[in-house]
């Protein structure tokens, strides 16, 4: 059974939203059809914070509380969730929710203008933790920019919260899950004027539409396709949206490989790595920030494929497959195959994938490093992912692959053949860094120079050697 009533609970009540456009974003129907001009438009990417709002989400009888960005985020997609925004934070009597009270307290606020994104933020790690240290506290608000207060303030605001445990959403949570429950998420199916919209909740679902209208286009996250709308200021006007198939969003291990479904966030994905491979989970957290992260999925990353996108060359140097499917055929590819052209793949109407497996490598050395202007939130520079097993001081596997440095997310063969079977010393690591100009020919950017990106591809390969001999990171910031 399908609807075109998307239902989501708003100040402890069931709304509901018919036919919506399917193109809206979460932020404009907050400000332009509720009113509610707390939460503010920066960047419309996702980049500054300022449109954070909080998203509440039923998960085995618990609310799960995720903080997004909304100015990138489609109304369709509050499907089945609780929408919180800064207004209301406050109680029945008027009183402040604590991380209000904290940042008044604390002087967290000046001109205002990015402050309710800031409340927002804290307010889902204040849910989600039941303490918080700088490291949480940093994490948290790394997706947020501030003009005024140099975050000082902001930060003892934060930490002033461990003296708070109560507030009226735990008090009403009984309520709140009773509601979630009574919506019973069905199946969305929106025709607005040209504009198609469908969330199914079954891959059977799914398959059977594509199979009807196979020129549509795969939502996922969306932190990437949505900029269609809110930067080139066009239309999607045929969306498949992905995240409601709970089906898609799981993560196995098996003593082969890793496989995570394709709706799986991010942020679930990091957590869960980190016990394997601990710099995917490094770089993933500086992927983006907490807010894009709660949304955006490793599928998503790779079908838009992006010479940057951060996931892509530490799944091809750990020799990744991605798991494709069509309404009638399923075929496993390997990543390093994937890519084509510049954002052009394999992939063809009609087809998606469905999940990407990793293999589980306990004997190599991963390591993996992100170059960007800022160390949260930005965009890379040159990303860089090496795969190694040193038997006896001799290289008998390698994989390297960088992003930014060419059209597509590339593997550095001619490098890797100077590396394999050789004595892991200075001198033939010297040689590979000369082997990569064959590898690269970067371009010039706004984010780095040519030069400057050979060069830091090789020094990369210099960072790599130097931690692996004195078994040691050198790193900063972390």
């Amino acid at each position: 059974m399908t609807s075109n009533i998307i239902k989501f609970i708003l100040n402890d009540k069931i709304q509901e939203i018919h036919n919506p456009d399917p193109n809206e974003t979460i932020l404009n129907y907050i400000r332009l059809r509720l009113k509610k001009t707390g939460t503010k438009e920066g960047c419309a990417e996702g980049g500054c914070g300022a449109c954070t709002i909080v998203i509440g989400e039923l998960k085995k009888n618990n609310i799960i509380y995720k903080a997004i960005n909304s100015c990138i985020a489609f109304t369709p997609s509050l499907e089945g969730k609780q929408l919180l925004v800064v207004e209301d934070l406050i109680s029945e009597n008027g009183s402040l929710h604590p991380v209000q009270s904290a940042m008044v307290n604390y002087h967290g606020s000046q001109c205002g203008f990015c402050t309710p994104g800031f409340v927002m933020s804290l307010f889902s790690m204040y849910k989600n933790n039941n303490s918080y240290n700088e490291k949480t506290i940093e994490e948290s608000l790394s997706g947020n920019l501030c003009r005024c207060t140099g975050y000082r303030p902001i930060i003892d605001a934060a930490k002033s919260l461990n003296n708070s445990k109560s507030d009226q959403f735990k008090k009403n949570k009984r309520k709140t899950i009773s509601l979630l429950k009574k919506i019973r998420p069905k199946s969305i199916s929106i025709k607005n004027q040209n504009k198609k919209y469908f969330a199914p909740k079954t891959i059977n679902e799914l398959k059977k539409i594509i199979r009807k209208y196979p020129n549509l286009d795969f939502l996922s996250g969306g932190t990437d396709m949505s900029l269609i709308v809110t930067k080139q200021k066009k239309d999607l006007d045929n969306i498949v949206y992905l995240n409601s198939i709970n089906e898609l969003n799981y993560i196995k291990e098996n003593y082969k490989y890793i496989e995570v479904g394709a709706t799986t966030p991010l942020r679930q994905f990091e957590l869960f790595i980190k016990k394997y491979y601990s710099d995917f989970n490094i770089i993933l957290k500086r992927y983006g920030s907490v807010q894009i992260r709660n949304v955006a999925t490793m599928a998503g990353n790779i079908a838009t494929a992006s010479p940057i996108g951060d996931s892509l060359p530490l799944l091809l140097s750990l020799d990744a497959s991605i798991v494709i499917e069509s309404f009638n055929k399923k075929t496993i590819l390997p990543l390093k195959n994937f890519f084509i052209g510049y954002r052009k793949t394999k992939l063809k109407k009609g087809q998606f994938i469905s999940s990407i497996r990793i293999p589980i490598l306990k004997k190599n050395i991963f390591k993996a490093y992100k170059i960007s202007k800022r160390i949260d939130d930005d965009i890379s520079s040159v990303c860089a992912s090496f795969n190694l097993a040193i038997v006896n001081k001799k290289i008998k596997s390698i994989k390297i692959a960088y992003g930014g440095m060419a059209a597509i997310p590339k593997r550095a063969i001619y490098c890797e053949k100077v590396l394999l079977n050789s004595n892991f010393s200075e001198n033939i690591i010297l040689k590979a860094q000369k082997s990569l100009e064959k590898d690269f020919q970067p371009i010039n950017d706004m984010r780095a120079s040519k030069d400057y990106r050979m060069e830091i591809a090789k020094n990369l390969l210099i960072k790599c050697f130097s931690e692996i001999k004195q078994n040691k990171l050198i790193r900063l910031n972390y």
